[in-house]
């Protein structure tokens, strides 16, 4: 019973601080250029059975000049899909260009 309160409070703290980053290069360097696209995307219901499409080689003006492709779930993005309880799960995109 003494470590019931200060467990839940460090599960939700793990959960609110959790992240993840998915980032496909498409080349050997460094990148050393902002990104020309930074957006965010809404999903419903956890993102279940739904998909959001960029045009990477239409931003960067052509397929070989994509450097980077990024998604990304900030704590801000974790944080309001728990409290909203997965209804409302936004994430963030970048495709970074030469």
């Amino acid at each position: 019973m003494i470590f019931k309160k200060p467990f839940l409070f460090f599960a939700a703290l793990l959960v609110l601080t959790g992240c993840s980053t998915q980032r496909f290069d498409f080349v050997n360097t460094p990148v050393n250029t902002p990104p020309a696209l930074d957006d965010d995307q809404t999903f419903w219901v956890g993102g279940i059975g739904q998909t959001a499409e960029i045009d990477a080689a239409k931003t960067c003006g052509g397929a070989s000049k994509v450097v980077r492709i990024e998604t990304m779930q900030t704590p801000g993005d974790v944080a309001l899909t728990f409290v909203t309880l997965s209804i409302y799960a936004p994430r963030h995109i970048r495709v970074t260009c030469k």
